[in-house]
């Protein structure tokens, strides 16, 4: 797997608060690699910046130094208009409290990030519809988020999340409000999403889930304590386009197998 499959390069990246006396950092001089494909899972204490580096790679906070390359384009510079709509593209959120909205029914909270495609309402809902068959929720297109349960709703938080195909997923504490069993469905979903090939950085209190992931990391007190690899980059699965192509072209050069 060549440079060319790295998606976010962060270097030197610094979150700082307060001047003088009163300078804390929530992140110091961190530096991180992601390649397309990776299930990286993001532990360590309260108050260690975990949420902070999600938010900044969800392009949600910015730093105050350092540099953020997503895809090979600096977006630590560009104006928040700019980064609005790379978010809306590139990258799909799953909350630890769903953040649905209330008043809407569950196909138009799935909808949401399609506003920004220019596609029709009627386009947006019928592909929210099938976003959500995958999750087998369909029957409850028209529900409100209190008529689901706890688990129910984080499925529809999934879906949203991958309504418009992101490159990269990034979940905050997805399992944290659920039980065990509802965990376990959500858990699979997210395998199931990034068996497909993308990318998912996710931030847990919980260390039984680090087994989904192929890359754990620890932070503490604002930087990388540690940073184990646990599937070599060439074995990370290939997005489903790239894995078609990839096929195509072995059939080209060995012709049709016997």
């Amino acid at each position: 797997m060549g440079a060319n499959n790295t998606v976010i390069e962060l270097k030197g990246i610094t979150k700082r608060y307060g001047y003088g006396d009163t300078e804390s950092f929530a992140l110091k001089d961190v530096d991180l690699t992601v390649k397309r494909g990776e299930f990286i899972m993001i532990m360590g204490p309260s108050g260690c910046g975990k949420t902070t580096l999600l938010n900044t790679i969800g392009l949600l906070d910015r730093a105050t130094d350092g540099s953020y390359i997503l895809n090979g384009e600096d977006v630590a510079g560009i104006s928040s208009r700019r980064q609005a709509k790379l978010r809306a593209k590139k990258i799909g959120f799953i909350f630890q409290d769903f953040n649905l909205i209330p008043d809407l029914p569950i196909i138009e909270n799935v909808a949401l990030p399609l506003v920004y495609t220019g596609h029709s309402k009627t386009a947006q809902l019928k592909q929210a519809s099938s976003t959500l068959s995958r999750f087998h929720l369909q029957e409850r297109e028209y529900y409100f988020p209190y008529q689901l349960s706890g688990g129910q709703q984080q499925r529809v938080s999934i879906a949203r999340a991958i309504v418009s195909d992101p490159e990269i997923i990034l979940a905050d504490e997805p399992t944290g409000n659920l039980d065990s069993r509802s965990s376990h469905i959500v858990m699979e979903e997210l395998k199931a999403i990034h068996e497909e090939g993308n990318t998912i950085i996710m931030v847990t209190h919980n260390p039984s889930l680090t087994t989904y992931a192929t890359r754990v990391i620890n932070m503490l007190d604002g930087q990388i304590d540690t940073d184990i690899k646990t599937v070599a980059d060439q074995n990370l699965p290939k997005p489903v386009e790239e894995r078609k192509t990839t096929r195509r072209r072995s059939r080209g050069k060995g012709g049709r197998k016997k």
